[in-house]
């Protein structure tokens, strides 16, 4: 069922949604970019419709409210043990189709892959709800309708939202949402709309004549001289899910302490060494080929889809700027001129 709501009237409901959620979309912090002068765009709790940012795209994900850069996974004494509690209220993430399709990905890789879910993700995710927002344009940078994520399905999402100059149109799928809905808006015909075309041309390869031989190309020799192994592209992907471990010990007592997950990736110095000094991907370029083979190939060998979402936040915020879309533009060259 569509609804047309005034933004008064939407901004009534964020009130009262508030009361049961932490409520999290894109917002804009003025004057606290890299710059003095430049505004940052981040996922942060919005409390009124005002706050959020819905025309500049943000190079932050929403993948740190349901997997967090930092996170307890348990506290120690001698002969305890304790997880940590989590809030009891629900979560309400307002995000495009691509991001929400980024979250498809993370529950595969969290909740999917393996015998045992992900207890620290899955606490957190049972909770979200998603409030989809209308993307038909996307951003310079964005391909997410060759990564087939421009289109979500109703079963996805609780809210598809339209937003217009002076009122909302929007699309609900929760019956008690649906309830508050009623009361403030009018009945229309709604049918959601998504991006049907990519500003930036990306050709991804066939998945049959990737092979072996294209791991030794004098493309990712190219990476080695140009990545500087900052990691960004990595924290910025909505889909990257790696994470180390460590045990923080408290200096009032060395007895006591907690276990931290953390935020890793693949481009960090020190992701792939092991005891000894032995390190698996010492070369930049072979970080980079890493990536790219497993965005493109490995995660769909093994889930059916690829991995990368096409969201373009890689490229948006490489300080050397590497562009993802660009590499896979040129492994798609290569194996067509059979180099």
């Amino acid at each position: 069922m569509g609804y047309r709501l005034s933004k008064h009237d939407f901004s009534e409901l964020l009130h009262k949604l508030q009361e049961d959620n932490k409520v999290y979309g894109p917002t804009c912090k003025e004057k606290k970019g890299t710059f003095s002068a430049n505004d940052l765009v981040v996922y942060d709790q919005v409390a009124d419709l005002n706050d959020l940012e819905l025309t500049t795209k943000t190079k932050f994900s929403p993948k740190e409210i349901i997997f967090p850069i930092r996170q307890t996974m348990f506290y120690f004494t001698e002969d305890q043990q304790q997880i940590p509690q989590v809030d009891e209220e629900s979560i309400i993430i307002f995000l495009r189709p691509c991001d929400r399709n980024a979250v498809k990905r993370l529950d595969e890789i969290f909740l999917e892959n393996g015998p045992e879910e992900d207890i620290y993700y899955q606490r957190l995710r049972d909770k979200v709800k998603f409030f989809v927002l209308e993307c038909t344009t996307g951003f310079d940078s964005c391909f997410c309708v060759t990564m087939d994520s421009n289109r979500v399905e109703p079963e996805e999402y609780t809210a598809f939202l339209r937003f217009e100059e002076d009122e909302l149109e929007c699309e609900v799928t929760d019956p008690d949402l649906e309830h508050l809905i009623q009361e403030l808006g009018s009945e229309i015909e709604f049918n959601p709309q998504f991006k049907e075309e990519d500003e930036t041309e990306v050709n991804l390869p066939p998945k049959e004549e990737i092979t072996n031989d294209l791991f030794e190309h004098q493309l990712w020799t190219d990476y080695t001289r140009r990545c500087i192994a900052c990691g960004r592209c990595n924290t910025a992907c909505p889909t990257c899910s790696c994470f180390t471990v460590k045990d923080i010990v408290y200096e009032e007592n060395s007895n006591c302490g907690e276990r931290q997950r953390m935020w890793a990736g693949c481009h960090i110095d020190g992701f792939t060494e092991m005891a000894g000094g032995h390190n698996f991907r010492d070369e930049y370029g072979d970080r980079m080929r890493y990536k790219t083979m497993h965005k493109i190939y490995d995660f769909n060998e093994r889930f059916g889809f690829d991995m990368c979402v096409g969201c373009g936040r890689c490229d948006d915020i490489c300080p050397e700027y590497i562009s993802f879309s660009n590499c896979i533009n040129k492994l798609n060259q290569i194996i067509e001129e059979g180099e």
